[in-house]
């Protein structure tokens, strides 16, 4: 092979390597990419009120309110979406989140062989049907720094899930019925009408 045809495969192998950088540079100059400030996707998140805390937790309706039309059954099947992270039976294991068989009466933050965050502990008391209803309507606003990262249910459900709950018992406790005022504008028998 003689000089010349040398010559002309390396200008070819060099003509080509130019020829693709310039591309590059003008593909680089036409289609430019941003690159985001902070890396992943955002999400969307509740929004702080003005002060800079985090907003006013909506009030929860009273739990003898909600629970007049409450259903077990219906309690039964919206507490699917809570068994990611825990257990209903008796004896159940722990996931994510405790099992919560019986835990209607029981005390909050103890036992029940799991590691509960801080600010469960620190919250004390025990689990009322009117705890559960605040808890249930806003985890991380009436407990903040729970570990608890689901946003909530609406009332409906979490009447039918308190419900549920409290079946969940060898002896479950017998549910609050509000106090409707009887037609007419009468009180029911046995009380005064308020003055």
């Amino acid at each position: 092979m003689n000089s010349f045809e040398l010559n002309k495969i390396l200008g070819a192998v060099l003509a080509t390597c130019l020829i693709l950088l310039a591309l590059n540079i003008t593909a680089g100059a036409l289609f430019s990419v941003h690159k985001p400030e902070k890396p992943g996707f955002a999400i969307e998140a509740k929004e702080e009120a003005a002060h800079g805390g985090q907003a006013a937790p909506k009030e929860t309706p009273p739990v003898e309110t909600i629970l007049a039309a409450a259903s077990v059954d219906k309690g039964q099947a919206t507490a699917k979406q809570c068994a990611a992270c825990h257990t209903f039976e008796k004896g159940g294991p722990n996931r994510v989140g405790p099992n919560l068989y019986a835990i209607v009466g029981e005390k909050r933050g103890e036992g029940r062989g799991f590691n509960f965050s801080a600010a469960m502990k620190a919250k004390g008391g025990n689990w009322t049907l009117e705890e559960l209803n605040k808890f249930l309507a806003n985890p991380r606003g009436y407990i903040p720094g729970t570990n608890m990262t689901f946003a909530g249910l609406r009332d409906g459900q979490r009447a039918d899930v308190i419900a549920y709950l409290n079946s969940l018992s060898d002896s479950p406790k017998p549910l609050p019925t509000a106090q409707a005022p009887a037609q007419g504008g009468q009180a029911p028998q046995g009380q005064q009408p308020p003055k």
